[in-house]
């Protein structure tokens, strides 16, 4: 007995030594995405095709994202830039060349997509795209026309930068991104400007216009908004596309009596595109080109655009969404729609600061 003892203790030692090794060694992907923008089925499914870890964490602004990655270590192995910011970020230095033998799946990208956001990542080097929208206007029907009437111009900037309408909007509720990025350039074009303006002096003019109607914005935030229209508790708010999409299936399953509705204005809105990055210090890069490979299959990809309301770059999955996202012209554009919508680019250090001070001012309400 103790010679057998004897025999099975260095045995158990070592099976217990190697289970402690490998809890030692497993991986763990890490992964930076926005607010509400993947199924839990989605996240499953790939734990299923790996033995790493996977630790989903989330933000709701660009801004937010960008102080991480800016600090040269972000703690995340594959996060998710808007494309004005990826071009910023790719200037830096802060992601490594993507390894495209890693990445099959590349073949169902949209060439005519991926022409477009060569803007900012020339030879798509550095990001996949994930999903793409616009910046547009959601609202509640019943509540914005007993406000506003019949005629309220719900297919204009006209209702949210003319004073007259937003002062009468305010008592039911008006929300907008906490996003200079995002929503200065929507006062520039509505002022005739251009959306990209390097000049500071444009952007004091812009700062004129959001002061006019800053005492009727009930908040700034960027993902509150969503929750709160669907619950009827605003009755417009300018955010992203495909938010008032999950917003107005949040209100459908509540059976709340919430309608929420969108339009994109006919003076036109900014396109953006989220994509898919590994930071330079990311310490599992393999799992990370792994994670971005299986989220360009077709058959994993259209089941997010039909939960978070957006299109995506594939286009072998289009056929895929539901006819009600990949049909409906606000989240979908038309072709003409295209031709009014324009993209974001990074700004010049002296235009970034105006828009900076600008921003700070509007929130204020000083």
């Amino acid at each position: 007995m103790i010679r057998l003892r004897r025999l099975l203790t260095p045995l158990l030692c070592s099976t217990l030594l190697a289970s402690s090794l490998h809890a030692a060694e497993q991986r763990t992907l890490r992964v930076y995405n926005w607010f509400d923008y993947i199924t839990p089925q989605t996240l499953e499914g790939f734990r299923k095709t790996t033995e790493s870890k996977l630790i989903y964490d989330i933000f709701d602004t660009n801004e937010a994202l960008e102080a991480k990655l800016l600090t040269g270590n972000s703690g995340y192995d594959v996060v998710v830039p808007s494309n004005v910011f990826l071009a910023k970020q790719i200037e830096a230095g802060v992601f490594q060349p993507l390894d495209r033998s890693k990445l099959p799946n590349w073949e169902h990208l949209d060439p005519k997509l991926m022409k477009l956001i060569e803007a900012n990542d020339p030879g798509n080097q550095f990001a996949v795209p994930y999903m793409y929208g616009t910046v547009l206007i959601g609202f509640n029907p019943a509540k914005v026309k007993a406000v506003l009437g019949d005629n309220a111009p719900l297919d204009s900037w006209d209702l949210i930068f003319k004073e007259e309408n937003i002062a009468k909007l305010k008592q039911c509720g008006v929300a907008l991104l906490d996003s200079p990025s995002e929503i200065l350039p929507l006062a520039l074009q509505y002022l005739g400007l251009e959306p990209n303006s390097s000049s500071p002096a444009d952007y004091k003019k812009a700062e004129d216009l959001m002061l006019k109607i800053r005492p009727y914005i009930t908040y700034f935030h960027s993902s509150k908004y969503m929750a709160d229209i669907a619950n009827g508790d605003i009755c417009v708010a300018v955010g992203y596309s495909g938010s008032f999409s999950q917003a107005a299936n949040r209100a459908k399953e509540a059976k709340n009596g919430v309608i929420v509705d969108m339009r994109l204005p006919k003076e036109g809105a900014p396109i953006w595109f989220d994509m898919l990055a590994i930071p330079k210090g990311a310490t599992n890069p393999e799992d990370a080109h792994a994670f971005i490979n299986y989220l360009m299959q077709p058959e994993v990809i259209a089941p997010i655009s039909d939960f978070v309301g957006y299109p995506n770059p594939n286009k072998d999955a289009t056929e895929r969404v539901s006819p009600a996202i990949r049909n409906n012209p606000n989240l979908y554009p038309t072709e003409e729609a295209m031709a009014r919508l324009y993209t974001l680019k990074p700004l010049p250090r002296d235009a970034e600061r105006a828009r900076t001070r600008a921003w700070t001012k509007i929130k204020s309400g000083t």
